[in-house]
């Protein structure tokens, strides 16, 4: 399958149908031996594989108990809407709480633990594989041992709208394709490393921009496959770079982010295209043609960008 047609898939059929975190369909536990879903109930939407070392799933529940697990990932819980008691057993003890929209967990990978819900919430949950973590910085590049420490009551904004930016991005079908999503995930990962790892980093400061050969590189590269899904991997790997610096020093270069640059750069190709008076091609062969994964989130992007429907324009512009 492709990269688009994954995403396509992924938003047209909903969760269940890529693999997640571990290989299976979404974020699994151990649970009496066997790896089972975190949560019993079905997905409101999930992000399966389309972003590299973290999976994202909405989910809507009643008052619950979730047995007893271990968590195989590092591991994130936001509550979106309720309120609602919650109560955990871990490491021979029993807490209780009192969760709001933005209440969160932070746990390391190893966790065990049962909870019970006395109310129905809406949250957003989190596997984060620690490769993240090894892509995030070039001084973690070659290390696997990151931990976090554990906090089961924390309110933290930055990672609550880091968090809901990502279900926005599933929510809104992904008009960057993996881009964006991915440059939130390393944008979290360094922010968790700073913040909450037993052993803490702090990334050094980004000054300046790519150079311009680089630069040129990176630009050339995106305009040649402006029609494919662009991996933020593989535009860190032709600037020579890891991810998070990438990202910071394109910002400085262009002034916009990377998703933020490639869909002015295919809404531009969009106008190309429906302007091409020998052509005529309809409005789903210029979506296809620019890289958006389906017609509708072609129309949206280029209604932002451009204040009109890509119908009225290629009616005004060949008028």
């Amino acid at each position: 399958m492709t990269d688009m047609a994954r995403i396509t898939a992924l938003h047209t059929h909903g969760p269940g149908c890529v693999a997640g975190v571990g290989g299976g369909c979404g974020i699994e536990v151990v649970r009496k031996g066997r790896l089972e879903p975190f949560a019993a109930t079905t997905a409101r939407r999930s992000s399966g594989d389309l972003w590299s070392g973290i999976v994202l799933e909405e989910h809507a529940t009643p008052a619950c108990v979730i047995p007893q697990h271990e968590h195989r990932e590092h591991f994130l819980h936001v509550l979106l809407q309720g309120h609602a008691g919650y109560e955990v057993k871990t490491r021979g003890t029993t807490r209780r709480f009192h969760g709001t929209p933005g209440t969160m967990f932070v746990l390391p990978r190893g966790t065990v633990d049962e909870l019970r819900w006395d109310a129905p919430t809406r949250r957003v949950a989190v596997a984060i594989q620690p490769g993240l973590f090894a892509r995030a910085l070039e001084t973690t590049a070659d290390r696997d041992d990151v931990e976090l420490t554990e906090h089961w009551n924390l309110d933290d904004p930055h990672i609550a709208a880091v968090v809901r930016a990502m279900a926005l991005d599933l929510e809104a079908g992904s008009p960057a394709g993996r881009l964006y999503g991915q440059s939130l995930a390393n944008a979290l990962a360094v922010y968790l490393l700073k913040r909450y790892a037993v052993r803490r980093e702090t990334p050094a400061s980004v000054r300046g921009g790519l150079a311009p050969a680089r630069l040129r590189r990176v630009l050339d590269y995106i305009e040649s496959h402006l029609a494919d899904d662009l991996p933020l991997a593989d535009l860190a790997a032709v600037a020579g770079m890891s991810e998070h610096w990438f990202v910071e020093r394109f910002r400085r270069s262009v002034g916009d982010p990377p998703h933020r640059y490639v869909l002015r750069q295919r809404v531009e190709r969009a106008r190309h295209v429906l302007g091409d008076r020998r052509r005529k091609c309809s409005v789903i062969e210029a979506a296809t043609e620019s890289g958006f994964a389906n017609a509708s989130h072609f129309a949206r992007v280029f209604r932002r960008f451009t204040g009109v429907s890509p119908s009225r324009f290629q009616a005004d512009a060949l008028a």
